[in-house]
């Protein structure tokens, strides 16, 4: 399967909107090759535009030296949140003269013509623009044209390949003169120069059909005289508070504005993935609260799997709906990935696990049908796995994004109270009465209903670390020792 992906434009930190998209394309990507499919994936990073060099002139350094900040910024939210590389990650400015070549055979083919020292596309000599987008182009007045990167949906007119250079600003050599290319040549160049003129698969965030993925399909097309893409897919809006989360009204957090917050990475990948993609998702903390307690329950059950010592034998029903709920997440995910039943399978087979456990049913034999349906879910969503190791690559991934401290950790140390670690120091693996964990299990949940979910964190970990292992349900938490 030959897939390309829009990538980010590197001109600031990607908001959890711009992630979610990118969540979506790692599990479609994780679910083809969990299909057995060979996957070439290709995603670019768009280091030249209207914004890229506008920012870059502002704070006085390179386009180059700018734009690496945030793919460097972008690559560190990926790791964190467990994305997969693609084979292959591309810079538009790595690929000029490819996009130069490209407009050269669009102006020999009549598709393109200049104006004003730049390029443009000729609307016009493409019958089948709109087709994706449902764009009506009948109003279009011939020879009006658009220079900037991004312009309004009723706005259609022929777009810029090419830009005639500015005083100041970076410049390519090129046929046409020192410029640099338009925003919508690039993916097309770089798509088709590593997948091929015709491939499988384009994703992208529903905010890119029109202009760019239209403005793509009429250039390639036009050039090769081919089909361009055979299947598009893109990701709905992330809202907040109900509007669509953006950086050109201010309306977002990125992941490092959710980290100082108290929250962990693997929630904010499974609030972000618990949605079909297709759909809106309205982003709230107290989502992202419900995500954690997901994530927990989840994480406590694999943890009851892997410690707990159970009778010999097996039980053939639970046997058999493990195997069942296999069958279940992956006909839901084969449905254009509607994680939401996915989840909904898992979860329910978590249920009849608890259960069975704490009513004597479970056997040791068991045990690897749950974990093999576990596991498999789990190639998907990548939540369970909070072994030391990704912990201290977390760390080391938090270390680079920023020095400061989370402003769970800025409280407690004006509280004259050690950062990390339970509030009772005391605390060892040495053992502890049942008192005293139902003392820190109450002081843990005043502090989720106070919001201050990283002390609430610390002191699950704390127990955990003593050997106790907390499970949350609807009628509270509960615990036992290892």
């Amino acid at each position: 399967v030959r897939m390309y992906t829009c990538g980010p434009t590197v001109y600031d930190n990607p908001h959890l909107g711009n992630l979610r998209a990118f969540i979506f394309q790692d599990i479609l990507r994780r679910y083809l090759i969990y299909k057995g499919f060979r996957l070439k994936h290709v995603m670019n990073y768009t280091d030249v535009d209207d914004k890229t060099i506008r920012n870059a002139l502002e704070a006085k350094v390179s386009l180059r030296d700018y734009t690496d900040r945030y793919i460097q910024a972008f690559e560190t939210d990926c790791r964190l949140l467990n994305l997969e590389t693609p084979e292959h990650r591309v810079r538009a400015t790595d690929h000029i003269e490819d996009m130069s070549k490209m407009i050269q055979g669009l102006l020999e083919k009549g598709h393109a013509y200049e104006a004003g020292g730049s390029i443009y596309f000729r609307i016009s000599s493409f019958p089948n623009y709109g087709r994706l987008s449902g764009i009506d182009v009948g109003g279009m007045r011939a020879g009006a044209r658009v220079d900037v990167d991004e312009y309004n949906k009723e706005n259609v007119r022929d777009f810029v390949l090419w830009k005639t250079g500015k005083q100041g600003e970076p410049c390519w050599d090129s046929p046409f003169g020192c410029g640099r290319p338009g925003w919508h040549i690039e993916c097309s160049a770089m798509s088709m120069k590593y997948l091929g003129e015709q491939f499988d698969l384009h994703t992208g965030g529903t905010d890119l059909v029109f202009p760019h993925h239209e403005n793509e399909i009429a250039q390639s097309e036009a050039l090769t005289g081919k089909p361009f893409v055979k299947t598009w897919l893109h990701a709905e809006h992330l809202l907040l508070n109900g509007q669509k989360m953006s950086k050109s009204i201010g309306n977002l957090y990125t992941l490092w504005d959710i980290i100082k917050k108290g929250h962990k990475p693997a929630p904010v990948r499974y609030l972000l993935a618990s949605v079909p993609y297709r759909k809106q998702l309205n982003f709230t903390f107290d989502a992202l609260h419900q995500a954690t307690q997901s994530v927990e329950r989840l994480r406590n059950f694999q943890l009851r799997l892997i410690t707990e010592r159970f009778p010999a034998g097996e039980d053939t029903d639970l046997t058999r709906r493990a195997q069942e709920t296999r069958k279940q997440f992956e006909e839901a995910m084969d449905d254009d990935l509607n994680t939401a039943r996915a989840l909904g399978a898992i979860f329910d087979l978590v249920r009849e696990g608890n259960t069975g456990m704490d009513r004597s049913r479970f056997r040791q034999d068991n045990t690897k049908a749950f974990q093999e349906t576990l596991d498999a879910w789990d190639r998907l969503f990548d939540i369970l796995h909070d072994d030391p190791k990704r912990k201290q690559q977390e760390a080391d991934l938090l270390a680079e994004i920023s020095p400061a401290k989370t402003a769970s950790d800025e409280r407690v140390a004006r509280a004259g109270m050690p950062a990390t670690g339970m509030t009772n120091p005391g605390m060892t693996n040495s053992g502890m009465t049942n008192a005293e964990i139902d003392a820190q299990l109450k002081e843990r949940e005043s502090a989720r209903q106070a919001g201050d979910f990283a002390k609430a964190d610390r002191i699950r970990g704390a127990l955990s670390k003593a050997g106790i292992v907390i499970e949350d349900t609807k009628a509270g938490a509960r615990w036992k020792r290892m």
